[in-house]
């Protein structure tokens, strides 16, 4: 076999090699493609189905008086967790939920819970009130903390599409300090509004 022949059987050779290369690359990407979802789906972590039962599936309550826990900041769920477990806040079902729950638990479920989508809000909120509402939240400056949108951030909780019923009842309890694990500011600003102010900031808030 003469020079160049021998030159032409390597460079088939590599090519092959590289064309089979390819085909294993090609496939063992396909096979993680594949994979994937089922992996997504195995993320849930294991108290998460505890959780559902009041919060609903993948945080998304529809009970009025129960939070949405999807899309809440994640630094928010995780504080209020411990908060409930050394009882700086109290809740007579969330109380004994936590009692036996690790630091890792609650940052694995406040992630995960934080990584969902919110559900769209079925309360109709009155439009006049929902006025008095965002001038009452323009008045004390409530973007301060909450953000644009009231999405939130770090330790400070996405309000905007949260349950009516549960806003009333926090600003309520923030107002009368029967909850009182935050730095002050919420149970200062609360101590300012009337019923109806409070009232008017969750049709706001709601319809966000």
């Amino acid at each position: 076999m003469t020079l160049t022949h021998r030159l032409i059987a390597s460079l088939l050779t590599l090519s092959a090699a590289l064309a089979v290369h390819a085909q294993a690359q090609a496939q063992a990407q396909a096979q993680a493609q594949a994979q994937a979802p089922a992996q997504s789906a195995g993320a849930v972590p294991a108290k998460a189905a505890a959780c559902a039962a009041c919060h609903g599936p993948e945080g998304k309550s529809t009970q009025p008086a129960v939070p949405i826990l999807a899309g809440q900041t994640s630094r928010y769920l995780y504080l209020e967790l411990r908060d409930f477990q050394e009882g700086r806040r109290k809740n007579d079902l969330m109380t004994p939920m936590v009692a036996g729950m690790s630091r890792d638990e609650m940052r694995e479920l406040s992630d995960y819970f934080a990584k969902q989508k919110p559900p769209p809000q079925t309360f109709a909120a009155d439009a006049a009130k929902a006025k008095l509402g965002k001038a009452k939240a323009d008045e004390t400056l409530c973007v301060m903390c909450h953000m644009t949108g009231f999405s939130g951030q770090n330790e400070i909780p996405r309000v905007a599409g949260q349950h009516y019923e549960y806003i009333v009842k926090q600003l309520a309890d923030f107002k009368a300090r029967t909850r009182t694990n935050d730095a002050g500011n919420m149970t200062s600003v609360a101590s300012t509004l009337s019923a109806q102010d409070i009232e008017n900031l969750a049709h706001y808030l709601v319809g966000l």
